[in-house]
């Protein structure tokens, strides 16, 4: 008669057989812990790789009957600059690690953050393994020497842009050109200094105006043309009474924004 296990006498007692599980791991990887034994040449110092996490936990896991599983709950992904020039994919993830057993049932969730960087497309896949090692090391508490949990990579990137990034501050300066307003006109009426300093809700509506403008200069601009081409005596008529025709003696304030 094989010997029943702790797990397997927690599953028909009260506590779920899940947290019995979950304690009996840190029990061994006390005793066993992961070494800092990978380098990170570029900053000089040791840290533990993913693959030593699975290495360590992969059998223990099993023989608790334990299963992490995760499921990601958020991404987000940005394109960043280095100190050379070149671009990095950075992505971060929110993923959350279902601790569950395999003997009741029993469950229980651990949300964690992993953040990467890659020249390529390997970017987010760098982020979930940085979610899963170090949610493993913390739930199980998992014992090392040193205090540094950085990865194996260093990125060297360049200065965040201060304010509006430079893309959003260009496509303002085309709006501006086209439709003929000002950046000192902009300024005074979000009360800022400098476009820059445009938060998200201001950049948005003065996007949507600047295009409004654009369009009606454009159909100010067709019905022009279309009355040009009227006969003589219609566009006499139609200047009856009027003065001003250039539009040289209106100030640029009076333009439609």
């Amino acid at each position: 008669m094989n010997a029943v296990t702790p797990i397997e006498a927690s599953a028909s007692a009260d506590v779920p057989a899940v947290y019995m599980a979950i304690s009996n791991v840190m029990e061994q990887m006390a005793k066993e812990g992961i070494g800092k034994d990978r380098r990170n040449t570029q900053q000089g110092y040791n840290f533990r790789g993913i693959d030593d996490v699975y290495n360590a936990l992969c059998g223990v896991l099993a023989s608790n009957r334990l299963l992490m599983l995760p499921f990601v709950v958020d991404q987000k992904r940005e394109e960043r600059q280095t100190a050379k020039g070149g671009v990095l994919n950075y992505t971060i993830l929110t993923v959350d690690f279902k601790l569950v057993s395999a003997l009741d049932g029993s469950k229980d969730t651990v949300r964690m953050v992993g953040e990467a960087m890659d020249s390529a497309d390997k970017s987010s896949n760098k982020a979930q393994s940085a979610a899963m090692k170090y949610a493993a090391l913390q739930v199980f508490m998992i014992p090392t020497e040193g205090d540094n949990d950085a990865d194996s990579t260093t990125h060297e990137l360049a200065p965040r842009e201060q304010g509006m990034p430079n893309t959003e501050f260009a496509r303002l300066a085309q709006l501006q050109q086209a439709s003929g307003i000002s950046t000192a006109r902009l300024c005074k009426e979000y009360g800022v200094s400098d476009l820059r300093q445009l938060n998200q809700d201001q950049y948005g509506n003065a996007v949507e105006r600047l295009t409004n403008a654009i369009a009606n200069k454009a159909k100010e601009e067709t019905n022009r043309a279309a009355k040009a081409e009227q006969p003589a005596e219609n566009r006499q008529a139609n200047r009856t009474g009027q003065t001003g025709g250039d539009f040289t003696d209106i100030d640029e304030s009076d333009v439609p924004f």
